[in-house]
């Protein structure tokens, strides 16, 4: 039976990063509380929200042969998760705390199949020149990191401000290309399968 790939995320970069790879897949966002539990690390976080998302988008689906991606991306500083942020003055402040220092990205991915819900977890180093207030300023006039984890987007305007990335580039824009390929190949979906010669 040829599996369908059903990527559960409104997010365009992540859609980007599927097609990169050369694949068809069908978009179905999924609603789900993303509030963080007291006291849970941010591993366990991103790793219960990728699973959440891809469970919710495989009940979504609800056909044969169906493979449902979830992932979810975090902005870590000093064992603190840094979300979207709600308001122009909250990047602000978050750029700010990030400026001439490194922070963790993790990223979580998870496929839900007849089989159930697997996951893994790519942490990667990145870190941030000292920023002035200007550029923050003019940054944010931009509107870019105000639908991003931590505040910036390494992928776009973001990308000024970083100096060292020790890890996985894919997995800070939000999906780790190398993991997703492998876990999508070991559910019977080869991405190269269809690669033109």
């Amino acid at each position: 039976m040829k599996k369908t790939l059903i990527l559960a995320s409104a997010s365009p970069r992540r859609a980007g990063l599927l097609s990169q790879m050369g694949l068809t897949f069908e978009c179905l966002p999924v609603d789900i509380d993303e509030t963080p539990g007291t006291g849970e690390p941010a591993a366990d976080y991103v790793i219960r929200l990728a699973k959440a998302k891809a469970a919710a988008g495989y009940r979504r689906a609800a056909r044969p042969g169906v493979l449902v991606l979830g992932s979810d991306t975090s902005v870590v500083l000093d064992g603190e998760i840094l979300g979207k942020p709600a308001t122009v003055d909250e990047a602000r402040q978050t750029l700010q705390r990030l400026s001439g220092r490194s922070h963790q990205v993790m990223t979580a991915v998870a496929l839900a199949t007849a089989d159930g819900v697997t996951s893994e977890l790519s942490i990667t180093d990145v870190t941030f020149r000292a920023l002035g207030s200007s550029e923050i300023d003019a940054y944010c006039r931009t509107g870019e990191p105000m639908d991003k984890a931590g505040s910036y987007g390494i992928q776009g305007r973001g990308g000024i401000f970083v100096t060292a990335i020790r890890g996985n580039y894919s997995a800070v824009v939000g999906l780790p290309l190398d993991i997703t390929a492998c876990m999508l190949a070991a559910a019977g979906l080869e991405v190269w399968a269809d690669w033109p010669s």
